[in-house]
């Protein structure tokens, strides 16, 4: 029998981790543990069992969570290739890679240590440990602090606060005079398929009955919190929901105790899509083109060994169609076998979801962002139960636990939402090409606007290149007609958001009865605040981005690190009142939209109006119904919806990222263009979009309005090949971070003259540089951009760096090393 075992912990450290076995049941490869790392005691997966004794004395498994895998040996090895690929810790990737949240509870607990038995001695003595600063009130709290912790082994943080009244900043100095130490612990919990849901006992929801007037009861405004929160949601709500109030724990058992609010036990009931699935051919019964390519996924699949598929259809193609029939295919000819369909955003998982629960039934699982911890637990064991065999979701369902992977199918293969921005940031696209070939499964890539990569490596017959021309039934693609602004300008001499044309086609949409969407992708009322006397603009406290201006919520937000501040009356600088509100976004488009069409049923779609996945399907379905005239939003509302009753798309500021310095700024604004422009259309009435810019003559919007893929792609490789950036380069970006400018400049400059000194041929290594975005969430950013055409030396370079920046004693929390990455901001 084997002593130890080696388990990757999720911390930033690119090893594993040695422990002793413990006594009774033994973990197995893959299976979950939880184990003592310093202070803390954490989850890991066990990555081996041996004989082999470490060097040092080894800790022992504090307890066995899976008799059987978690993590099957094929997403183990498939883990493995993602922290070698990307240099990601080993013990984050399998964290990502099982989203069981709800089994762990993590706890702050507070013991105390022999100094804090000294204290309390002295205290007790009326000595004194030290002379102290704290009133007599404060240091009668310490005490009584340490003597609650002196009668236990720990005490949680929320336990010791409530039974001695501490607050958290004295508790913050008894741990820096090293009289109590604070750990984080996690444990496993109740993982029955049960929630928690509390019931407010006085609603006619639940059977009860309203108190009078002078029986209501009093209630503090913690209280009242919850009692308003539940009265909103109808009279109950899951209790992990009430417990993410800002309130603190103990008020809801003070309800439960007053006998207002009962708690109930209840089974998941996993929701599902409230979208009406999509009308597909009856018996899908295929056009030419689609079965042609249904044939070449079914001889794929049967052949049982890896390939690679690139579906390149238009827009309204019927490639949905397409992916549904491949995936009953797989599920009909073989009870054992799965298949899994990744979409880019939460947005498009319910329409697809719908489709997918249409042909499959029970045998659906979703998994998404959007889910709570426990949701999402119950699809990962329907799921590795073998109840579900048609998996649906975001980036995350590529680690779904299906048993006998046939096909995976990537939709919209290009999206950067596939790319996760967060350690490990690792692209869902390519590490589905590898988990099908570790499985000798099918991957395929779909899109109407595939990325330059892909579509190279299929010209290149890495791929298999499938192609699908037209539209279903012949329909014809959409007339695109380019309104140039500056010309506008010129003629009307007023700087307008919308144009005279496509305010006259919004109004003929709306004498015919059809609907129209239009598109500004920037989200809030004025993305800019500028003072007109000394010109400086409100730009956020802690990044150095301008604030943008939300009207509906009377504030001024940053959208990349959630800071809010009041509307400005006066300039902060220079105190002048000619405060100017510059610029437009989707919040103030739908505003001009209502003062253009009053009579209009217009609604926006963007990450203000769209809080859940539960609002997004409303306005889908509003929109589907035909109760809705304009739809207005941001690129939530670009892909993948098939709205029979939209004939035109309007795009307002088509253009703006085509200023970023950023070398795929063509390409997204080409995709988006084009993706747009797609949901136009498609029913019975041919489609029009009018496509507002300020570059007309642009490459990317030229090809986009003459729906010309081909066009672009060989045009854009061109400017590519000349730079050496993808697909004719593998490319990193590493970005050097700290609150401390003088440190990052130290840390910067102490690796760009280590690259200096270092032979690396075959790589390019571009910087320091101060990144676009220099300061961003209060640290200031300097990055190095790396190019080489051998991805291997690239990684070698990488690994070296890496080794290199240790001996510096740059904390690797301090260093992002961002492998193919799609943003270099």
């Amino acid at each position: 029998m084997p002593e130890f075992c080696d388990v990757a912990v999720p911390v930033p450290l690119h090893m594993v981790l040695t422990y002793r076995l413990p006594e009774g049941p033994s973990p197995v490869s893959g299976s979950r543990v939880i184990v003592p790392f310093r202070r803390q005691r954490l989850a890991g997966v066990v990555t081996e069992l041996h004989d082999r004794a470490p060097k040092v004395t080894a800790k022992t498994v504090l307890q066995v969570l899976d008799e059987t895998p978690a993590l099957s040996g094929e997403l183990l090895r498939l883990g493995k290739w993602i922290s070698e690929y990307y240099l990601a810790p080993v013990g984050e990737v399998f964290r990502s890679m099982l989203p069981l949240n709800a089994e762990f509870r993590r706890a702050v607990v507070y013991r105390i240590t022999e100094e804090g038995h000294t204290a309390l001695h002295l205290a007790g003595s009326g000595g004194s440990s030290a002379r102290s600063k704290k009133t007599p009130q404060e240091q009668d709290t310490e005490y009584r602090a340490l003597d609650y912790l002196a009668m236990r082994d720990e005490a949680r943080e929320e336990t010791l606060r409530s039974a001695t009244r501490i607050s958290p900043s004295l508790l913050e100095g008894m741990v820096r005079k090293k009289w109590i130490v604070r750990e984080d612990v996690s444990h496993a919990t109740d993982a029955s398929r049960t929630r928690q849901f509390g019931l407010l006992k006085d609603d006619p929801r639940n059977g009860g009955r309203p108190r009078p007037p002078d029986l209501q009861p009093k209630l503090n405004s913690n209280q009242r919190l919850i009692v308003d929160r539940l009265t909103a949601a109808g009279g109950k709500l899951a209790v992990e929901e009430l417990r993410a109030l800002d309130v603190p724990r103990s008020t809801l058992g003070t309800l439960v105790k007053r006998g207002l609010i009962e708690l109930v036990q209840e089974a998941i009931e996993l929701p599902k899509s409230t979208v009406n699935p999509r009308s597909l051919p009856a018996g899908m019964e295929f056009n030419s083109a689609q079965q042609a390519a249904l044939a070449r996924i079914r001889a794929a699949v049967d052949a049982r060994s890896f390939t690679g598929i690139l579906l390149h259809g238009v827009t309204g193609s019927g490639k949905t169609a397409v992916y549904l029939a491949a995936m009953k295919s797989v599920l009909d000819a073989d009870a054992r076998r799965s298949a899994i369909l990744l979409v880019p955003e939460i947005g498009l998982t319910p329409a697809v979801a719908a489709d997918v629960h249409e042909v499959f039934g029970n045998e659906v699982a979703i998994l998404h962002s959007g889910l709570s911890d426990k949701e999402r637990a119950e699809h990962w064991h329907r799921i590795r139960r073998g109840e579900a065999r048609a998996i649906v979701g975001t980036r995350s369902a590529v680690f779904a636990p299906v048993a006998n992977l046939a096909l995976i199918i990537v939709d919209e293969e290009q999206d950067s939402s596939y790319k996760q921005e967060e350690t490990p940031r690792y692209h869902a696209r390519d590490v589905a090409v590898m988990r099908a070939k570790f499985s000798d499964a099918v991957v395929v890539l779909g899109s109407a606007t595939p990325s330059l990569e892909s579509y190279f490596n299929a010209k290149k017959n890495r791929y298999a290149l499938v192609e699908m021309p037209d539209r279903v039934e012949k329909r014809p693609l959409p007339e695109v007609e380019l309104i140039d602004m500056r010309q506008e300008f010129q003629e009307t001499g007023i700087e307008q958001v919308i144009s005279r044309k496509l305010i006259e086609e919004i109004r003929l949409r709306l004498e015919r009865k059809e609907q129209a969407m239009v598109l500004l992708n920037r989200r809030g009322y004025s993305p800019v605040v500028l003072c007109r006397t000394c010109g400086k603009k409100l730009e956020c406290s802690n990044c150095a981005i301008a604030l943008t201006h939300h009207k509906s919520r009377h504030r001024m937000e940053c959208h990349y690190c959630g800071f809010m501040a009041p509307v400005p009356k006066h300039c902060a600088s220079c105190g002048s009142e000619y405060v100017y509100f510059l610029g437009t976004g989707s919040e103030k488009l739908e505003e001009l939209l209502h003062g253009l069409f009053p009579q209009a049923r217009i609604a926006r779609l963007d990450r203000d109006t769209v809080r859940s996945h539960a609002d997004f399907e409303r306005a889908l379905n509003a929109l589907n119904a035909g109760e809705l005239d304009v739809l207005v939003g941001t690129q939530m509302i670009a892909k993948g919806h098939d709205i029979h009753g939209v004939t035109l798309v309007g795009v307002v500021g088509a253009d703006m990222a085509l200023g970023l310095p950023d070398f795929r700024a063509a390409e997204r604004t080409f995709q988006l263009l084009t993706q747009v422009a797609g949901r136009a259309g498609r029913g019975e009435v041919p489609g029009k979009v009018v496509l507002q810019t300020l570059f007309p003559e642009h490459y990317a919007v030229q090809y986009a309005a003459q729906h010309d893929f081909t066009g672009f792609y060989e045009k854009e490789l061109r400017f590519r090949s000349w730079m050496h950036y993808p697909p004719y380069s593998s490319l990193a970006n590493v970005m050097v971070r700290s609150a401390k400018l003088d440190e990052t400049l130290r840390w910067s400059g102490a690796l760009g003259r280590w690259f200096e000194k270092t032979r690396h041929e075959g790589v390019r290594v571009l910087g320091p540089a101060a990144a676009p975005i220099e300061r961003l969430k209060r640290d200031y950013r300097y990055h190095f951009i790396l190019k080489s055409p051998s991805r291997q030396k690239l990684n070698e370079l990488l690994r070296a760096m890496l080794a290199q920046a240790e001996k510096e004693k740059i904390p690797r929390t301090n260093m992002i090393v961002d492998v193919d990455a799609l943003w270099l901001m």
